[in-house]
C-alpha cells in the first residue's frame, strides 16, 4: 500500500456495540444472512459495517448510528447480491428488471406505501426508507432518491463493461465511479447523521459539489487502492481506479497504486481548499443566516470524519485487507499501513495515530506533498516556443456550409456594431480586438464546420455567439485579471444574467458596453423562437459558462494550477461545450423524452466529445497560453504539474487522453445507444432525432478541428505580432477583404528534447496497437505512446521519497 496522505483523525462513536447488536439482527430479520445465498453471521461480523459507521459517523445518537449502520449493510448487501445474481452470470436482462423495481421502495411520500418486497434488498430498502425519511426536508429526499437511483442503475455500466471485457479510461472512471460507488450517496447520509441539511438554495452550487465530488473521488479511489485484490484478482471486477492507471499508463500494478494515491492526495487537498476558501463568499452571495451556515459547515466537517474514518475502517475490515485486516495480526496492530514492524505498532483501536513508523513516513510524505502544493501556486510564464501538433486522429469528415463567406462578412460586421473592435468607455484593458484580429480568429470557419447545413441566418447565429463566447473569455483577464478587480468580474456577471430573460426575451436592460450589447441581441434572436422550457434549459448553460469564467480568476490570482479532475469538469463549461451543445439538444423539441439526456450512456457521449474537444484546444493553445498570458488553465501544464514531468511527456499524455475519449465517443453511439434506445422502447421518429444528434457532434468535432488548423488565433506569428504592438481601434488598414489576411510562412517547429525514459509506455488510445507512429516533423510526438510517471522512484513505498521538481 502507498502512503496515504491523512490530514484528520479518526474517531470512535461510542455506541459502536450497541450498533453491532441492532444490525446483526435487522439483517437476519431482513433475510440477508441465514439461506440468503450471499453472507452467514460470519461474514457480516467480518465486515464490521457497525465499525464502519461509529468511524465515519463518530459524533451521532445510538439510534441514528443503528439507522445508517443498517442502511450500509444494505447498499454492501446489494452490491454482493448483484455481482452473484447479475455480474457473475452476465445477465443484463434479468439485472435491469430487478434495478426498475427499486426506486418503487422510495417513494416521496412514505404514505404512498410499497410493493410487496421479493428478496432481501427490497425487504430492507423500504424498511430504511420508512425510517429514515420522515426527519428529512422533501428536497433532500429528491436528492438521495436520485443518488441512490445512480448508485444501482450504474451497475448495468459495470456489468455491461464485464460483459465486453472493456476497461474505461480514466476521466469516464470518474465520473462513473461517483454514481456507481455510492460516495454521493453516503454524502446524503451525512447529512442525516449530522443533523446537518443543507439548505436548499446552496446544494447544487459549485463550492457544495465540489466538496461533494472531491470527497467522493478520494472515498472511492481509497476504495480501489484497498480493494484492488479482492475485486481485480478474485471477482474479475474492472472498474478499480488502480487497473484502469495500470491500462491506461501501461505500468506495473505498483506505479499504478502511487498514480491513484497521488490523485487521491489531490482531491482531498481539493475539497480542503474549497471549504477554505470557497464557503465563506458562498454564504455571502446567499445570504444564509447563521443556522444555515452552521448546517453547511457541519456537513464540511462530516465529510472529513468520513474521509478518517473510511480510512480506518478499511485497514480492518476483512471485506479488503489481506489475512483479515487489523482483527487478525498479532496484538491488534494495522495490517498493511505500510509494512510498520508489529513492536512499533501500538495495538487497538484508534491507535493508528500513534503508528511511529508510519509517522516517519507519513512526515517525510507530508513534504513532498507540500512541496507539490506549492509547486501548484508557482507557476510563471515562461517561453515554450511554438505549441507542438500531435497526429491527431479525426474518423469524421468535416464539410463546410456553403454559406461561409457571407457569414465572414456578417460576423466581422456585427463585432464592429456592437461595439467589440474598440475600448469599452472607461475600462482600461478592454482594447482587446481589432478588426483583423476578429477576422483572422474566423469563427464563422468553425460555425461552418460545426453546422455544414445550417441556413445563413443560423450561420450567422452560430458565428456571432463564437464571436462573443470567446470575446468574453479574452474580455475578462484583459479587464479584471490583470487589474485585479475580482468584484468587478462578480459585478460584471451578474449584470450578463440580467440579459437571458425568460418570459421575454426582448425585456433586457439598456446595455452599457460590448459584452451586453451583443449578448442582448443575441438572447432576443435565438431564445424568442423556444419554448419557455428550452430557454430556461439554455439559460442555464450559460449562466454555467460565465460563473467558469469567475472560477479561472480566482485560480489565476491566485497562481493556482488546478486539480486535474477539477480541471477537465470546469473545462467543459469554460470551452462552452455544454453552451454550444445545448443549442443541438434544444432542436429535437418534445420528441426526446428528458430522462435520455439525463442517462448515463447520453452523459459519456456529450462528455468524451467535449474533453476531446477541450484538450485539442490545450494542445493548439499551450504556447499562447504559457507563455504569452501566465495562464495556468492548460491539460498540458495540469499534468507537467501534477506528474512533475517535461512537456513532450506531458503533451503525449493529453494526446492519449484524447484517444482515449474520441474511441470512447464512438464505442457509446455505436454499441451503447440503441440498448438505451431500447430500454426507453424509443419510437422510429425519437431514433431518428437522436442518431441526428449524433451527426451533429460528430460535425462538432470535426469542425473544431477544422478550424483550429485553419485559423490564425495559435500561431505563433500572431502572437509576437500581438506581443509586440497591442489592438488599436479602428485602424482604416484592418479593412475586411472578405477572406483570411495572408499570414506569413510559420518558423520550423522546435526540436523539443526527447522525454526521459520511464518503465513502461502508455496505451495507444487509437486502437492501433502499441507500436509508436513515426514522428510527423521534428520535435512531433510519436503518437501517444509516453513514459508513465518519470524523474521518481518507482515501486510500492517509493511515493515518500519522490523529489518534487523545482518551480517553473
Amino acid at each position: 500500500m502507498p502512503d496515504f496522505y491523512l490530514s484528520y483523525p479518526a474517531r470512535l462513536n461510542p455506541h459502536l456495540e450497541e450498533a453491532r447488536r441492532h444490525t446483526r439482527e435487522w439483517a437476519r430479520g431482513m433475510g440477508m444472512l441465514e439461506g440468503s445465498g450471499i453472507w452467514s453471521v460470519s461474514d457480516l461480523e467480518a465486515h464490521d459495517y457497525a465499525l464502519l459507521c461509529a468511524y465515519t459517523h463518530p459524533d451521532c445518537a445510538a439510534e441514528v448510528l443503528s439507522l445508517v449502520t443498517d442502511w450500509y449493510v444494505w447498499v454492501f448487501f446489494f452490491d454482493d447480491h448483484f455481482l452473484e445474481t447479475f455480474k457473475r452470470t452476465r445477465d443484463r436482462t434479468a439485472g435491469k428488471a430487478y434495478l426498475e423495481r427499486l426506486p418503487r421502495f422510495m417513494p416521496l411520500d412514505p404514505a404512498e406505501g410499497f410493493p410487496e418486497p421479493t428478496n432481501p434488498v427490497e425487504a430492507g430498502l423500504a424498511d430504511l426508507w420508512a425510517r429514515t425519511v420522515p426527519a428529512m426536508s422533501p428536497a433532500w429526499r429528491r436528492r438521495f432518491v436520485r443518488s441512490t437511483e445512480n448508485l444501482l442503475n450504474e451497475s448495468l455500466w459495470e456489468l455491461a463493461n464485464i460483459d465486453a471485457g472493456r476497461i474505461s479510461n480514466p476521466l469516464e472512471y470518474i465520473e462513473m465511479r461517483r454514481k456507481v460507488g455510492g460516495a454521493p450517496w453516503s454524502a446524503g447520509l451525512v447529512e442525516f447523521a449530522a443533523g446537518a441539511e443543507v439548505p436548499e438554495a446552496v446544494a447544487d452550487t459549485r463550492p457544495l459539489r465540489v466538496l461533494r465530488d472531491a470527497f467522493s473521488d478520494a472515498v472511492h479511489l481509497r476504495n480501489d487502492l484497498f480493494s484492488y485484490e479482492r475485486e481485480v484478482r478474485d471477482e474479475g471486477e474492472l472498474s478499480n481506479g488502480v487497473l484502469v492507471m495500470e491500462t491506461f499508463l501501461k505500468c506495473s500494478t505498483g506505479e499504478a497504486a502511487e498514480a491513484v494515491n497521488d490523485l487521491l492526495t489531490s482531491r482531498v487537498q481539493q475539497f480542503e481548499h474549497t471549504a477554505l476558501t470557497e464557503l465563506t463568499p458562498l454564504f455571502a452571495e446567499h445570504g444564509l443566516d447563521p443556522a444555515q451556515r452552521a448546517a453547511v459547515l457541519a456537513y464540511a466537517k462530516g465529510l472529513q470524519d468520513w474521509q478518517a474514518g473510511g480510512h480506518e475502517w478499511h485497514l480492518r475490515s476483512s471485506r479488503y485487507m489481506n489475512d483479515g485486516g487489523a482483527a487478525a495480526t498479532r496484538g491488534g496492530g494495522i495490517a498493511g499501513a505500510g509494512g510498520a514492524a508489529p513492536w512499533l505498532r501500538p495495538a487497538g483501536i484508534g491507535t493508528s495515530a500513534a503508528d511511529l513508523a508510519g509517522t516517519l513516513r507519513t512526515t517525510l510524505g507530508s513534504a513532498v506533498t507540500g512541496a507539490r502544493g506549492l509547486r501548484r501556486h508557482a507557476h510563471v510564464p515562461h517561453p515554450v516556443g511554438p505549441s507542438v501538433i500531435p497526429d491527431l486522429r479525426m474518423p469524421f469528415t468535416a464539410r463546410l456550409s456553403p454559406h461561409l463567406e457571407a457569414a465572414r462578412r456578417e460576423t466581422v460586421e456585427w463585432g464592429e456594431r456592437m461595439g467589440m473592435l474598440r475600448a469599452q468607455p472607461g475600462v482600461p484593458g478592454s482594447n482587446v480586438w481589432s478588426r483583423a484580429k476578429l477576422a483572422g480568429y474566423d469563427f464563422p470557419l468553425c460555425a461552418a464546420g460545426i453546422h455544414p447545413d445550417a441556413t445563413p441566418e443560423q450561420l450567422d447565429i452560430t458565428s456571432a455567439w463564437l464571436t462573443w463566447g470567446t470575446y468574453g473569455d479574452d474580455y475578462y483577464p484583459a479587464v479584471f485579471g490583470r487589474t485585479g478587480d475580482p468584484a468587478g468580474a462578480r459585478a460584471c456577471t451578474d449584470r450578463l444574467k440580467l440579459f437571458t430573460p425568460i418570459e421575454d426575451p426582448s425585456a433586457t436592460p439598456e446595455p452599457t458596453n460590448a459584452l451586453e450589447r451583443g449578448l442582448a441581441d443575441l438572447w432576443r434572436r435565438t431564445a424568442g423562437p423556444m419554448t419557455i422550457e428550452s430557454r430556461r434549459a439554455f439559460r442555464r448553460t450559460f449562466r454555467d459558462m460565465v460563473d467558469s469564467w469567475l472560477w479561472e480568476l480566482d485560480n489565476g490570482a491566485a497562481h493556482r494550477v488546478p486539480d486535474p479532475v477539477d480541471y477537465i469538469e470546469m473545462r467543459r463549461l469554460t470551452f462552452g461545450s455544454d453552451f454550444t451543445m445545448s443549442l443541438c439538444r434544444l432542436g429535437h423539441g418534445q420528441r426526446v423524452p428528458e430522462a435520455i439526456h439525463r442517462s448515463g450512456p447520453m452523459r459519456s457521449l456529450e462528455n468524451s466529445a467535449a474533453d476531446w474537444a477541450c484538450l485539442l484546444n490545450d494542445v493548439f493553445s499551450y504556447q499562447k497560453e504559457i507563455e504569452y498570458e501566465g495562464e495556468v488553465h492548460n491539460a498540458v501544464l495540469v499534468a507537467q504539474n501534477f506528474f512533475g514531468c517535461d512537456y513532450p511527456t506531458a503533451l503525449r499524455m493529453t494526446h492519449a487522453l484524447m484517444e482515449s475519449r474520441l474511441e470512447q465517443f464512438q464505442l457509446v453511439a455505436s454499441n451503447e445507444l440503441p440498448v438505451l434506445y431500447d430500454d426507453f422502447d424509443l419510437d422510429e421518429e425519437a431514433r431518428a432525432v437522436l442518431d441526428a444528434y449524433v451527426t451533429d457532434l460528430e460535425h462538432w468535432l470535426s469542425g473544431i478541428l477544422r478550424w483550429h488548423r485553419d485559423c490564425r488565433r495559435y500561431k505563433e506569428a500572431e502572437l509576437r505580432e500581438d506581443a509586440a504592438a497591442p489592438p488599436t481601434a479602428g485602424d482604416p488598414a484592418d479593412a475586411w477583404t472578405g477572406s483570411l489576411l495572408p499570414l506569413p510562412p510559420d518558423p520550423a517547429p522546435p526540436v523539443v528534447p526527447a522525454a526521459r525514459p520511464g518503465p513502461k509506455d502508455v496505451r495507444d488510445g487509437s486502437g492501433g496497437g502499441d507500436t509508436d507512429r513515426e514522428p510527423a516533423g521534428p520535435g512531433t510526438p510519436a503518437g501517444p505512446a509516453l513514459p508513465t510517471i518519470p524523474l521518481f522512484p518507482r515501486g510500492l513505498g517509493t511515493s515518500a521519497a519522490r523529489i518534487p521538481a523545482p518551480p517553473t
